[in-house]
């Protein structure tokens, strides 16, 4: 009886239809995921990938103010003398074995402008003074907060190896130059991250030249089959074989221009381009723009079409260097002179001499001819003004 029992039940389960697994809020999932934007990740490897390594645009725009910074010369002076010669101006022409004073500092930039974060090493001897600066990439390092908020450490982190910098005591060996980040307090915000979504859509943009140039520079069309009984439809074998063709002799950029050869039944229309299609160059452009405004640079150095805010290119480099250039280079002199001044116990300033930067040369001949002619102010308030150390007998 048990026998039989089995038995029937196996065969009632035989004739039964199968079971279809499937989620009951798979259709709304599906539906309310079509058509969502595809963001690129916003981490650090992720965004210099393809906002910069990726991207001619945000490539030039690094490149073209790291380069101009790091170019610009610096002076070294306290209250009463500008220095020609002194240790720290030694080490930064020399930092390292590897490195000169215009490598570290494209360096030095570069991870500013790509991640917010800057961090410099001081490699120490027996001396006060360090023997090596050094850059280390921003992204293997984490800041260690204290229970007050303020940095007791960081931590840098390669390939499973981790090293911590303790800087609770004495001047620290680590100099942290970061962006201004209003929701962060130890970690800055990069333009690279404000461009984030213009790089995505220019990328985007050339992908799909890319494509089209791949299908011979023209549009898609659609193949229209008609019977000789009037029924539209070919069988699955028919379908098949007029696919395979279609992937191996007329698709790819060495398929260009090869002529189709439609059999009866078969015809060839033809699609334009709509005027959505016909807008992707335009907005290649505007996404173009976005990215050199997020990091100050003035399309019309970069050779982005449509761009007129300025008169000619000698202005749009004047105001690159005044807004974009100067200010960061400033900043960064005035954190790295302070942070090495603690070595030496010295009140010292490192700046750029405006007076060396061939696209300020006219501003700063007028500033001089208009200070030297203020026969109100002395000897003492003129070179205050042009940023020159006061002398002992100025009056």
């Amino acid at each position: 009886m048990m026998l039989n029992f089995f038995r029937q039940d196996n065969e009632a389960a035989a004739a039964a239809p199968v079971e279809q697994k499937a989620s009951a809020a798979g259709r709304v999932m599906a539906w309310n995921g079509a058509g969502r934007v595809a963001w690129s990740p916003r981490d650090v490897t992720s965004l210099t990938r393809t906002g910069f390594a990726g991207n001619p645009v945000g490539f030039r725009c690094v490149r073209m103010i790291a380069e101009a910074a790091a170019a610009l010369p610096l002076v070294l002076q306290n209250d009463s003398e500008r220095y020609a010669a002194h240790p720290l101006l030694s080490l930064m022409k020399s930092p390292n074995m590897a490195q000169g004073r215009a490598e570290l500092l494209e360096a030095l930039f570069g991870q500013l402008l790509l991640t917010g974060n800057a961090y410099v090493e001081a490699v120490h001897g027996e001396a006060e003074m360090p023997l090596e600066l050094h850059i280390l990439r921003s992204d293997r390092m984490s800041v260690m907060p204290g229970n007050d908020g303020w940095p007791i450490g960081y931590e840098y982190a390669v390939s499973g190896r981790k090293h911590r910098f303790d800087v609770r005591h004495g001047n620290p060996s680590i100099c942290h130059i970061k962006s201004f980040h209003p929701q962060d307090d130890h970690y800055g915000l990069s333009p690279l991250q404000a461009a984030a979504q213009a790089v995505d859509v220019h990328n985007s943009a050339s992908r799909w030249s890319k494509a089209l140039l791949d299908n011979a520079a023209r549009p898609s069309g659609a193949m229209v089959f008609k019977g000789a009984d009037g029924q539209g439809t070919l069988s699955h074998d028919q379908y098949e074989r007029l696919v395979g063709e279609m992937e191996s002799h007329h698709q790819g950029a060495r398929n260009a221009g090869r002529p189709m050869l439609l059999e009866g039944g078969l015809d060839w229309k033809p699609m334009g381009f709509s005027p959505s299609d016909m807008e992707f160059h335009k907005t290649k452009e505007s996404a173009a723009r976005e990215i050199a405004l997020a990091f100050g640079v003035p399309p019309m150095l970069l050779g982005v079409p449509g761009d007129a805010a300025y008169a000619n290119y000698q202005e749009a480099n004047r105001a690159f260097y005044r807004q974009t250039v100067l200010p960061l280079t400033q900043r960064v002199a005035a954190s790295l002179g302070n942070w090495l001044a603690g070595f030496t116990g010295e009140a010292l300033e490192l700046k750029p001499d405006l007076d060396q930067v061939p696209a300020l040369a006219s501003e700063r001949d007028a500033q001089w001819s208009r200070v030297a002619k203020a026969d109100f102010l002395t000897q003492g308030e003129k070179r205050a003004l042009l940023g020159l150390p006061a002398l002992e007998d100025d009056a």
